[in-house]
């Protein structure tokens, strides 16, 4: 293994700019390319909030997501850069709207989908979780065994260690997390609570499963709520770069894998969930 530099790209997708949002995350990824970056990760719903309480026209903007796929598929190729456009709003024959992560790997082929099955509340009105019945899948790229999770997937250790019992070395989760997410009560209790779930949770993932994990987050105006804070974590590391706020912008960040292998053979984390005997289950 070796030293893998991702970009992590703290994007705010601006209401109804669709194509702005876009061509700023093109921008973003020649940057991240011009800068040796390997890897150009994006949040999630980076094109557009496409909540209907925002949008009413949500369907229709939904409907062009697989020319921005290409989009970003060619740009891959073109820079010679894996890429990870955050998630896509995508409208299917069946008039149902999916939540789907992408990794697209550096000669402009498609590696992995994933379609979010842990669904936000107010994301369950509008959009089609993936099949109960259908398995979290890691496969391999050219930075290794890769998983991909999106936004709320992260309260669920079950999704990850699903991943890691199939090998993922790195766990990527584009991300639309808001402080405002608490809601009223947990607002009141402490108005940056969500920054708190988010730091510990992506710590906590890393150490336990021995893993990567890239958190990138949407930017947006603290007034709207927006949290911002997106990070790489590995084991023994903790917490190696973090967004300080909500800000639009862009963090190189270094990530020795090696630490993996350091960190297994002191915690057998894998070495357990692969025994015979392994008493919860999750097993490849």
């Amino acid at each position: 293994m070796k030293t893998t530099v991702i970009a992590v790209i703290q994007l705010h997708p601006k209401k109804n700019e669709i194509e702005s949002n876009h061509q700023r995350a093109l921008s973003f990824i020649r940057e991240a390319a011009a800068s040796g970056a390997q890897l150009a990760v994006l949040p999630e719903y980076h094109l557009a909030d496409f909540s209907p309480s925002y949008d009413p026209s949500i369907r229709q903007k939904c409907a062009n997501w697989k020319r921005y796929l290409d989009a970003y598929c060619a740009i891959a190729k073109e820079l010679n850069i894996c890429v990870v456009p955050g998630s896509l709003g995508e409208l299917h024959d069946d008039d149902s709207i999916v939540n789907a992560a992408y990794f697209i790997d550096n000669t402009g082929a498609v590696c992995g989908k994933y379609e979010k099955k842990n669904l936000w509340h107010s994301e369950r009105g509008y959009v089609k979780g993936s099949k109960n019945e259908t398995r979290h899948i890691a496969f391999d790229t050219p930075l290794g065994k890769v998983g991909l999770l999106i936004c709320w997937d992260l309260a669920f250790p079950e999704a990850f260690r699903e991943l890691i019992a199939q090998g993922a070395k790195m766990i990527i989760i584009p991300a639309f997390w808001k402080y405002s997410d608490a809601g009223e009560v947990g607002m009141k209790r402490n108005p940056k609570s969500e920054g708190d779930f988010v730091d510990a949770a992506v710590v906590s993932r890393a150490f336990e499963n021995t893993a990567a994990v890239v958190f990138c987050n949407v930017a947006g105006p603290i007034d709207g709520g927006y949290a911002g804070l997106s990070q790489v974590a590995m084991p023994f590391l903790g917490r190696i770069e973090r967004f300080k706020d909500a800000e639009e912008g862009m963090k190189i960040v270094e990530v020795d894998m090696n630490i993996l292998e350091e960190a297994e053979d002191v915690y057998k984390i894998r070495e357990d969930m692969a025994s015979s005997d392994w008493h919860y289950g999750y097993r490849k």
